[in-house]
């Protein structure tokens, strides 16, 4: 991807927003060509300051690529949860947002009445890396993103698998049995152990039990009120015990997740992101790698394990391609 200024007539761009639990993430694309970008933290008081961050997000990614909503032909929004028909509904990670609420509309009312459509942010996350990233040598592939929760995105024949509205979600595969709560309600999710929301709230309960770690100093150190991956990285440099237990178990937790999917599905190819696989990188991956073979039926041909091509971009570059699409 390459930035460039915009010289053009209204209309002849898109915006793609990654609306995750912690950030929102927006780029304005043309041709696939990133022309501005905006990182705004997504607030947590309700689901109106939520798409009213996602408007401003926007906004500034079109001032910083020198042009403004006039431009705009369209929107795309991959976020967390289930969307069907500019809706959002059934995300935990987002307030206001478990029961139906009408994102799209809300985001277009505030830029003037733009087309907005929106999908599952990790099913257009992956739709992001079969076109641009990791995903395009490949013609079937599983993808999981790591960070507040944990989603899946399958793609087969080159075409991203939607089922009927709810496939791909991976985080809420059981991988323990009655094991920890997860952020839906149910017990013993793969998102339980590796979303960092629930890490997080792992962390709190053996705190309170007093056990140390240097977490919380180091969250209220850096100015933090949830456990971000650069916060992981930091307790992990300091040797911290939890945080590598933690981690120990969110790498188990997917590699049993990633195995049963992969015995099912036989795949070419797992591609892992979000914020973890971001900070740590191909270790991280060839961790859950080595994991994954120790539970796969298939051992002898094991799928390709790569990093999300498009890193941090995956999900907006995907809401862009969503964007001029208008479908998944």
């Amino acid at each position: 991807m390459r930035s460039s200024g915009v010289g053009d007539a209204p209309g002849s761009i898109v915006a793609g927003v990654d609306l995750g639990g912690t950030k929102i993430q927006t780029i304005v694309a043309r041709d696939g060509d990133v022309l501005g970008s905006a990182r705004l933290p997504t607030p947590a008081e309700s689901a109106d300051a939520v798409a009213a961050a996602i408007v401003d997000s926007i906004r500034s990614a079109l001032a910083a690529a020198q042009t403004h909503t006039d431009a705009l032909a369209a929107v795309g929004i991959g976020s967390p949860g289930r969307a069907r028909d500019g809706v959002v509904s059934n995300s935990p990670n987002l307030v206001g947002m478990r029961e139906p609420y009408p994102l799209g509309a809300n985001v277009s009312r505030g830029l003037g009445d733009v087309p907005v459509h929106i999908d599952n942010d990790v099913t257009v996350a992956t739709l992001g890396e079969l076109e641009r990233g990791a995903g395009r040598r490949y013609a079937s592939f599983l993808s999981v993103f790591v960070g507040t929760g944990v989603g899946g995105g399958l793609v087969l024949g080159r075409t991203v698998w939607h089922g009927r509205g709810a496939a791909g979600e991976i985080g809420h595969m059981t991988v323990e049995p009655e094991g920890r709560r997860c952020g839906c309600g149910g017990r013993g999710h793969l998102e339980a152990y590796a979303g960092r929301a629930s890490m997080q709230a792992k962390a709190e309960r053996l705190v309170a039990r007093g056990e140390h770690t240097v977490l919380f100093d180091l969250m209220a150190e850096h100015g933090k009120d949830r456990m971000t991956s650069g916060i992981i990285d930091r307790a992990l440099k300091h040797g911290d015990a939890m945080t590598e237990r933690l981690i120990g178990q969110a790498v188990w937790a997917l590699g049993l997740a990633l195995a049963s999917a992969q015995d099912l599905l036989d795949v070419e190819a797992v591609i892992v992101g979000g914020g973890l696989a971001e900070r740590f990188g191909q270790s991280f991956v060839d961790r859950i790698a080595a994991e994954m073979h120790r539970s796969l039926f298939a051992t002898h041909d094991p799928p390709a394990m790569v990093p999300a091509g498009l890193g941090d971009l995956s999900g907006a570059m995907g809401a862009a391609v969503l964007a001029g699409t208008g479908q998944a």
